[in-house]
């Protein structure tokens, strides 16, 4: 199945882009079409893929001024539409929900997952994301600031469920920069507790604190070309597994057609 995930967050600092590219590599890695959405005013993403600064943007797609298909970026990996500094203020001009849905909408056949990074906020940015995705994945540290995040959160996708998204999954709930403390692991069951009242789940894999993924960012790499055996290659190899279990294998180039006629023949 095709998948739109959105990684959405209302705290800032919670490793929202750090997950969005890793997730969006791994993917690739394994064979997998992937295109990003890069939402967040700071670009972060856009950044590390080697796209800042440049002419189109989401914004032109969410503004009607160019079609999706127009905007993309082919990077190393996949695709890429990216940021602006300009959508800071599109919660003064965007004002239905369902823009970016609308406008992905052609791509669909195109990718087998589409990734979504959000601003650390719950404006219209946010919804137009949680209304075109099928999945949300929240990631979050383990303190109490982020607890309350957390519950933010989930009122808005609540809300996005009820008026513009009736088939929005909350996938999970992501621990990242996790140390193992005393203090971690009180927060770590509060925050299990909230994923079962919200129906979803804590995943089982946590992202370690690693300065490999900081490194990984100021050279402008995703995590597994930078550092592959990496504890946060190995977590997010681990998260995506989760992701994965269950779902359809990638048809890799000239295998197509292969598989099409073996289906035929057994008809």
């Amino acid at each position: 199945m095709k998948q739109i995930i959105a990684i959405a967050a209302q705290k800032g600092g919670v490793g929202k882009s750090t997950t969005a590219l890793a997730i969006g590599a791994g993917l690739s890695q394994r064979g997998y079409r992937v295109l990003y959405i890069d939402l967040d005013p700071q670009g972060n993403l856009s950044y590390v893929l080697g796209r800042d600064g440049d002419r189109k943007s989401i914004l032109d797609v969410l503004r009607g001024e160019k079609k999706a298909n127009k905007a993309i970026y082919s990077i190393n990996g996949g695709d890429l539409i990216a940021s602006t500094p300009a959508l800071s203020g599109a919660d003064m001009e965007l004002n239905k929900e369902d823009l970016l849905k609308k406008a992905l909408y052609p791509l669909y056949e195109e990718y087998d997952y589409i990734i979504i990074d959000t601003p650390p906020s719950l404006g219209i940015l946010t919804v137009q994301a949680l209304t075109a995705c099928t999945w949300v994945i929240i990631p979050t540290l383990a303190d109490i600031f982020s607890l309350q995040g957390i519950g933010q959160m989930y009122q808005t996708i609540s809300a996005v469920q009820q008026y513009t998204n009736p088939d929005l999954t909350i996938r999970g709930i992501l621990l990242t920069r996790h140390t193992r403390t005393i203090l971690s692991r009180d927060i770590l069951q509060m925050i299990e507790d909230t994923a079962t009242q919200f129906g979803t789940v804590l995943f089982d894999t946590t992202i370690r604190e690693n300065v490999a993924l900081r490194e990984a960012q100021a050279s402008r790499r995703d995590i597994f070309n930078y550092a592959p055996k990496s504890n946060a290659a190995q977590d997010y190899n681990d998260l995506i597994a989760e992701l994965l279990q269950g779902a359809t294998p990638p048809i890799q180039e000239g295998k197509e057609t292969e598989l099409t006629q073996e289906a035929d023949n057994g008809r």
